[in-house]
């Protein structure tokens, strides 16, 4: 969600430099212009009003195509980042997901939210879908449905169909839109859509709160607006310090953050801290039970190495898919990070290289041609139910299936000497780490005070020497192991404390003489890379309820189970897989005081240094199961 708050701007300033500047950056500069010269030469800008069937009024922004000898659909994009720029002689640099939609021409229309900029009402934060409504009771959904009439009604030159799209926040407004949908939306693609802020989107992973994204998203966003306001902007919190690390560190108990900096100005951030449980307002958020019956054809977009929303791109396809749907229900996953997909070449992030412009291939390939198709009905394109991009041999995918039908489960055990194979172990075994919340595991090597997105490709070679961290390893792999679904965990695990958090990392090990990357700004050298696939927390007193946290018993065995967010990558010959187990990942995830207890409301004093035991025994063997297809 940071991320997308400052793409205008971006494009803003790519358009206010000097037209005299050479360089590298020109050609982006040159694009930019030309894209901000088509739209105010084949569109025509509108501001309105729209009533909701509460009596509130949101702002809208219409760029109408100035081509009269047709008709056009609308391309419906609601936001809580706002609409600008404000005016209607100031025009957008580009308009719709791609300059592709420009030049094809649709109606654009951009809505700020209730409660956000220049709208009326109240702002709720993933506000909680109605089942169950009155004639005036209002949720996304009838918001979008109330738009799209008034639209239908009042906007000329139409061809009666809708179409909605979004990345992130926007991703989720798009879901919740399909949902009890307006006749005339005939097509939704919700990207990297919110859908649940406690399991696994954005701010908690499986309970573990994401703390950089949290608190540093909150402490701007979070900000109320008293009144509608076209420069309610949001200004980034100051560290005064690049190293994450130590600032979050320093922080203390998270009950510090409102005491020490946000001093009572963020109402959410101070909700949640009185939430520590998946208790009812998280549970009302949660929009995957609602995704039901939808009606409009559905892509719905992701990135495997997306670091805020990839629990909701993949949970979006599946409650749609299990739920059922009248149209056409698609998933399009590439080697993205948060948003990756919507501009750029989309061949590398990081230090991972992905061999193609796998984001201009998307744009150009399936997102234009799947509007096109539902909206205009010009072309016909071969959109499978499965349209994704494998990682380590860099190729495109269409199944037919999600995951692919091909694809069969098999258990990688821990075993002695850090060994990592399908043969379940014989005999007793176990080990043990040392855990200090006072000194956690960081969760990249150099870190940052934002949640550097990269951190989901990043080298693991900083954790797996250290003590607190257990490695696991399978011998050099002689073919390809291509891993297509989701990622089982299942820990027998012992504690001397009351609670623990266990991070779990999929890891993809490069052979010792992997050629360096060319160019190589960097200087990081590639021989050994230990890149992360797909890691992720579990906080262990969630074992059987997030509901219902339950101390672990000091001493007692006890079985940890969960899964990590599908991945589609090949681990190629001469590589080998990693896994790695540690019970913190720092600043990324807050600490556990390793203690049973609230721990937005915990003290200093609650946390201890606690010993963590992993079993690899035969009656309890520890274990990762990968669908390998």
């Amino acid at each position: 969600m940071l991320r997308y708050c400052l793409v205008l701007g971006f494009v803003f300033a790519l358009i206010g430099q000097s037209a005299a500047q050479t360089g590298p950056n020109q050609a982006m500069i040159d694009e930019a212009k030309a894209l901000r010269d088509h739209v105010r030469a084949n569109y025509t800008k509108y501001e309105f009003q729209i009533p909701m069937r509460d009596g509130k009024k949101l702002f809208t922004t219409v760029y109408s195509p100035k081509d009269d000898t047709k008709k056009f659909p609308f391309l419906l994009n609601r936001t809580p980042y706002s609409v600008a720029p404000y005016g209607i002689d100031n025009y957008r640099p580009r308009l719709g997901p791609s300059e592709l939609f420009q030049k094809s021409g649709y109606i654009f229309v951009y809505q700020d939210v209730r409660g956000r900029w220049m709208s009326e009402g109240t702002f709720t934060n993933v506000t909680p879908h109605k089942a169950i409504k009155g004639p005036v009771d209002c949720d996304e959904s009838t918001d979008t449905f109330d738009t799209i009439d008034w639209l239908l009604k009042k906007v000329p030159n139409h061809n009666g169909k809708v179409g909605q799209s979004g990345i992130s926040y926007p991703g989720f407004y798009t879901a919740a839109g399909m949902i009890d949908a307006h006749p005339a939306l005939k097509a939704c693609s919700p990207q990297a859509p919110v859908l649940d802020w406690f399991i696994g989107d954005d701010f908690h992973h499986n309970g573990c709160l994401f703390l950089p994204h949290a608190f540093n998203f909150m402490s701007g966003f979070g900000k109320e607006r008293k009144k509608p306001n076209s420069k309610f902007g949001r200004v980034s919190f100051d560290h005064n310090t690049p190293d994450g690390y130590q600032f979050f560190l320093d922080l203390g108990p998270l009950a510090n953050a409102d005491k020490l900096y946000l001093e009572g100005t963020i109402g959410f951030w101070n909700e949640m801290m009185k939430r520590g449980t998946y208790d009812e307002m998280w549970q009302a958020m949660n929009l995957r039970p609602h995704l039901a019956g939808i009606k409009p054809a559905v892509m719905t977009v992701g990135g495997w190495f997306d670091a805020e929303n990839l629990f909701g791109a993949l949970e979006c396809f599946k409650s749609v898919e299990k739920q059922g749907y009248s149209s056409e229900n698609i998933l399009v996953m590439g080697p993205w990070d948060h948003g990756g997909w919507s501009n750029g070449p989309g061949d590398a992030l990081g230090n991972a290289r992905f061999g193609s412009k796998s984001a201009e291939f998307y744009r150009d390939k399936i997102e234009f041609p799947f509007f096109e198709k539902n909206l205009k009905g010009t072309v016909k394109p071969d959109l499978p139910k499965a349209f994704v991009f494998e990682s380590g041999t860099n190729l495109w995918h269409k199944f037919d299936t999600w995951p692919p039908k091909t694809a069969t489960p098999r258990n990688y055990y821990f075993r002695e000497k850090g060994g990592l194979v399908a043969k379940a172990p014989t005999g007793d075994g176990s080990d043990s780490y040392l855990a200090d919340p006072a000194k956690p595991v960081p969760h990249l090597e150099k870190t940052t005070t934002a949640m550097d997105y990269h951190y989901m490709v990043a080298d693991q070679r900083h954790a797996s020497r250290r003590p607190d961290v257990l490695v696991y390893q399978t011998p050099v792999l002689t073919e390809d192991t291509l891993v297509a679904g989701p990622i089982k965990v299942d820990l027998w695990v012992q504690s001397t404390g009351t609670d623990a958090d266990f991070v779990v990392k999929v890891i993809d090990v490069f052979p010792a003489d992997y050629p360096d990357l060319d160019p190589n700004p960097t200087g990081v050298r590639m021989g050994n890379y230990q890149m992360l696939i797909r890691g992720e927390p579990f906080r262990a007193k969630f074992r059987n309820s997030f509901s219902k946290p339950e101390p672990l018993e000091p001493g007692k065995l006890t079985k940890v189970s969960f899964t990590m967010p599908d991945i589609c990558h090949s681990f190629r010959p001469g590589h080998r897989i990693m896994v790695q187990v540690q019970s913190s990942w720092f600043p990324l995830v807050d600490r556990n005081p390793q203690k049973f207890c609230d721990i937005y409301s915990a003290t200093e004093a609650d946390f201890s240094k606690q010993t963590q035991t992993i079993h690899r025994s035969e009656g309890h063997p520890s274990q990762v199961t990968l669908w390998v297809r």
